[in-house]
């Protein structure tokens, strides 16, 4: 799995709420609790759209969901 560059990494905020993201999983995740985004990395470049993006187990309230 390819890393994102770590100065990309950097500069790159989530579209939607402009908070930093950070790298789990080999995807990127967005800091923001209250968003909860999750955008995929191909092939080390981060698809930041959030038509792709898929949210985090902690949903967009910041709460752990049941799954």
């Amino acid at each position: 799995m390819k890393r994102v560059n770590p100065e990309l990494l950097e500069i790159l905020v989530c579209p939607k709420c402009k908070a930093a993201v950070r790298e789990k999983d080999g995807a990127l995740l967005c800091s923001d609790p209250g968003c909860g985004l999750v955008y995929p990395v191909r092939d080390g470049v981060p698809v930041m759209l959030v038509e792709e993006a898929t949210l985090s187990s902690r949903g967009q309230d910041g709460k752990k969901s049941a799954s």
